[in-house]
């Protein structure tokens, strides 16, 4: 076992996490995945692919991110 492959499992967390918190918010992503080829190299860099979603999706999701940003500040 190479030291960078608990990045993969790590990487399935994220996707994990991510996946409840966007349920939380009523927002789904059904293409959300690990990117298999960077996943297959000797050492893995693992991608989220965040794939393909609706207009609606994308919108409701957009405005999530400017409020979140308009509150921070």
């Amino acid at each position: 076992m190479t030291t960078a492959q608990p990045a993969i499992p790590a990487a399935e967390e994220t996707i994990r996490a991510l996946r409840e918190a966007l349920a939380s918010a009523g927002l789904n992503l059904p293409s959300l995945t690990l990117d298999p080829a960077s996943c297959a190299r000797d050492v893995p860099a693992p991608l989220i692919d965040l794939g393909r979603c609706d207009v609606e999706t994308a919108g409701r999701l957009a405005e999530m991110v400017a409020t979140f940003v308009r509150h921070r500040r």
